[in-house]
């Protein structure tokens, strides 16, 4: 028998495909619609943007508050079931505790007088001198001293729980004390490096004010000596001025112009100067010499000063950075001294739990132990 298959066609995928025609066709409309694009914006597809934003914050909503309904429903059923489990196993462990107390006593058992020890004995019923060697549950020897024993080994038990409760007592304490000396130590070293900072910012400050006197006598001086040299060339201008003005050549004088006053020198008849002449000459000029010798004596002088004040002042730079850097030496030994003090103290930490404390090694059975359910 020959069956014919038949080529349906496929409902979903003709749907998807007029979908996205429907899809295209609205985006032509709206991109080639002119007046839209030109005037101002598409408000049906902003309304139909806003409509489905809403539309999904309201999916949103409604699925967070679904999830937060079943979150809530399952707390409850497990702590409902959490309750039951607890009465179900109190109830057990109380039927247990009432099956022990009815059907498994103590003195039920077949080795109960042996269990009760010299207390039992009191329980029998015939006299000694009918019962057998097989009957004997006493002898001599047994249970002498066992009250004393008892009581020997609660002294001991409580002496070392004592012992051991006062030696973690001390080093408790041991570790408190320890504490507060390293605290106490680091304070004392922080206040020296802030004293030796204030120290340093001392220095420091008295090396810029011997600086700026240096700098501010410098300026006076050569303020001075501008002003000096102003004053001197004012002088020389006011002199060669009033020369200038009281010259013959500017009063015009008579006797100048009919041969009177100082008699002219004749180049032809003149025979040199005289010596008188040459000594007034010679005295000029050597009190121009010394004048500028004594001027170069007082320069050297006021520059062998300048140059002693400046070699002084770094002098006491140089010695400000030396006396801190000897002080930034002595904290850096006292560091280094403070960090071997704290690795000898943990060296020797690290060796009491290595070779005193944690001297026992596990074995399989401790790490067995762990990860053996799935709880």
């Amino acid at each position: 028998m020959n069956i014919c298959k038949l080529d349906l066609p496929d409902e979903s995928a003709d749907k998807a495909i007029q979908r996205r025609r429907a899809a295209e066709a609205a985006r032509k409309a709206r991109v080639f619609n002119t007046r839209l694009r030109v005037i101002g914006l598409d408000v049906d597809v902003l309304n139909q943007q806003v409509q489905q934003k809403k539309h999904q914050q309201s999916v949103e909503k409604q699925r967070d508050k679904a999830y937060d309904d079943l979150r809530i429903c399952q707390d409850e059923a497990l702590l409902q079931q959490d309750i039951e489990d607890k009465e179900k196993r109190a109830s057990l462990q109380a039927g247990l505790a009432q099956y022990w107390a009815t059907h498994q006593r103590l003195e039920d058992s077949r080795d109960a007088d042996l269990k009760c020890g010299l207390k039992g004995a009191s329980n029998l019923t015939l006299p000694e001198s009918h019962l057998g060697p097989a009957s004997m549950q006493i002898f001599q020897g047994e249970g002498i001293g066992e009250e004393q024993t008892r009581r020997e080994q609660m002294k001991k038990t409580e002496r070392d729980l004592r012992a051991q409760m006062d030696d973690n007592e001390r080093k408790h304490m041991g570790d408190k004390h320890r504490e507060m000396l390293m605290s106490r130590e680091m304070a004392n070293q922080d206040l020296r490096w802030l004293e030796q900072a204030a120290l340093e910012e001392e220095c420091k400050k008295a090396a810029r004010m011997a600086l700026d006197n240096y700098n501010q006598a410098l300026a006076a001086e050569q303020a001075a000596k501008l002003k000096d040299h102003q004053r001197r060339e004012e002088q020389d201008n006011l002199a060669e001025m009033w020369h200038i003005l009281t010259s013959d050549m500017m009063t015009e004088s008579a006797d100048l112009a009919m041969g009177g006053g100082t008699p002219q020198v004749l180049p032809d008849r003149w025979k040199g100067m005289s010596a008188e002449q040459l000594r007034s000459v010679y005295r000029e000029r050597e009190e121009q010499r010394r004048e500028r010798e004594r001027q170069r004596q007082a320069e050297k002088i006021q520059d062998a000063v300048r140059d002693f004040q400046l070699l002084k002042l770094c002098g006491e730079a140089e010695e400000e950075e030396s006396r801190a850097a000897q002080l930034r030496r002595e904290r850096r030994v006292q560091m280094d001294q403070y960090n071997m003090q704290l690795a000898r103290e943990q060296q020797a930490q690290q060796e009491y739990l290595n070779n005193k404390l944690y001297t026992n090694k596990p074995t399989k059975d401790y790490f067995q132990q762990f990860n053996r359910s799935s709880r």
